[in-house]
């Protein structure tokens, strides 16, 4: 199993496979490696690098559940690339992926050559966040990967025309099957990092996008996205010139890119970096 060692000790899993534009995929929040899955066939002649961060999938979990904060995994990124010896990559960040990739542009700018954000921007509207910690570092009350396939559909509100099988996967990428049910496939603590921050002013991230302008640049949204909505992409097309914008019908957060809207902006994205 492919791994690179963290300024703390921790060993952190990456997957490196393909040849070409180094693309480099960072999930969301809860989520690891697997979720490039459904795009990975749409991106064959791409290098595409993933990484499941510290605490998730099969990465080793942190003693301090603190450092499970943006400005670390940005750290840990900057490692792993020196690892690789990649001096520049290609991001396509999904949600909190994308919040990675602003802080790299600030951190490490001249490793970034374009970004594709999606279902993330600088403003995270809060009724999406509350979503997110309502189940945040909790197991299902599903017992079964074919149960929660079943409840999936009901749960995830905004998701239309996803056929069963995808249900099944996704039940898969989310929990592991024990003895005892299903459990979620990350450290549970990630829940008290990110309540201890929620009372911290949200910073703004504004500039942190606007280090990316000259940048190639994509951003997909779910069309009942309740993470992102239309008047920040609208103010991110404002300020960026030139970003490739694509809405996804009958996705929410987050759209699973291999949707014809999605694989059309980022091949797209990629022609203006080769």
């Amino acid at each position: 199993m492919p791994t690179f060692t963290a300024s703390d000790g921790l060993n952190l899993f990456y997957s490196d496979e393909g040849a070409g534009l180094p693309v480099l995929c960072l999930s969301g929040l809860t989520r690891n490696t697997l979720d490039f899955n459904y795009v990975s066939p749409h991106l064959s002649d791409c290098r595409l690098i993933k990484m499941d961060y510290r605490g998730r999938g099969q990465s080793d979990w942190a003693e301090d559940f603190m450092t499970y904060q943006v400005p670390i995994e940005v750290g840990d990124v900057i490692t792993m690339l020196d690892h690789l010896g990649l001096e520049k990559v290609a991001i396509l960040g999904t949600s909190r992926g994308g919040l990675v990739a602003m802080g790299l542009a600030v951190a490490a700018p001249d490793r970034i050559l374009g970004v594709a954000f999606n279902d993330i921007g600088p403003v995270i509207e809060p009724v999406g966040l509350d979503v997110i910690k309502g189940y945040l570092g909790r197991n299902p009350v599903w017992k079964t990967h074919e149960e929660a396939a079943r409840e999936l559909p009901r749960v995830m509100t905004g998701f239309r025309n996803v056929p069963d099988t995808r249900w099944m996967q996704e039940a898969r990428t989310l929990y592991r099957q024990t003895a005892d049910g299903l459990s979620i496939t990350y450290d549970p603590r990630l829940r008290d990092a990110v309540l201890a921050t929620g009372g911290q002013p949200a910073p703004d991230l504004w500039p942190f996008f606007e280090a990316l302008i000259g940048k190639p640049m994509a951003l997909i949204r779910g069309a009942n996205s309740d993470l992102l909505s239309p008047e920040t992409v609208a103010e991110m097309a404002r300020r960026a010139p030139g970003l490739i914008v694509a809405e996804v019908p009958d996705r929410a957060h987050i759209p699973y890119l291999d949707e014809a809207e999605s694989v059309a902006a980022l091949r797209t994205w990629l022609e203006l970096m080769t």
